[in-house]
């Protein structure tokens, strides 16, 4: 029985030694996988990964339900301070124009002038006033958003993805970032029943 326990606890042993060799060997070279440590995310100054980033707002749709839009084209920057949270910051702009709908033609519309405006106002923007953690994954990031230039005071509930050593070197980490507006608060029309849900998941990329 004991020979037969220790051939298994060997044979398992093999296997999930053979399963960490082939997971190390699918990443390239100077590719590092992520961790749900943000001690891994090293200070210094990152860039939002436009190609990472997806900004998501749910919208109620006269009540029935949620109507999904995205915006595609965003930039960013995040001073990072572990040892100090609180002299964080951050500062991200979202082009409105790239707004899109799986209905047909209401992109453009919700661009043009009856809602976002985005050709007198073209960016939305969030800059970051205080960082507070919650925990060693989560914390809240408050500001001031703007948009169509009206500015009032928003908090985002932020969860760490991942972080690590990133690719080619350069520290890297992933959030997912949650808050309300009030449509009102900002001039958008009726037509907007009920507080906007912003759900925005992104990578910082730290610069050498």
């Amino acid at each position: 029985m004991h020979q037969g326990m220790r051939a298994l606890a060997l044979a398992v042993a093999i296997g999930t030694t053979s399963v960490v060799a082939v997971e190390a060997q699918t990443l390239p070279p100077g590719v590092f996988a992520a961790e749900r440590d943000i001690a891994l995310a090293t200070a210094g100054t990152y860039t939002l990964d436009e190609s990472h980033t997806a900004i998501v707002v749910r919208v109620s749709h006269l009540g029935y339900s949620h109507s999904i839009f995205r915006f595609d084209r965003a930039k960013g920057s995040l001073t990072w301070d572990p040892a100090a949270m609180e002299k964080s910051k951050l500062e991200v702009s979202v082009e409105t124009a790239s707004i899109t709908s799986n209905v047909k033609g209401f992109a453009e519309e919700l661009a043009g002038d009856k809602f976002l405006k985005s050709k007198e106002f073209p960016q939305a923007t969030f800059v970051s006033t205080a960082f507070k953690p919650v925990d060693k994954t989560r914390g809240k990031v408050e500001g001031q958003f703007t948009l169509m230039g009206k500015t009032k005071a928003v908090t985002f509930e932020v969860t760490l993805i991942g972080a690590g050593k990133g690719f080619g070197g350069k520290a890297r980490m992933g959030v997912t970032a949650v808050a309300s507006i009030n449509p009102q608060d900002y001039g958008l029309p009726p037509f907007f029943t009920d507080p906007i849900q912003i759900v925005i998941d992104t990578e910082f990329e730290r610069q050498s």
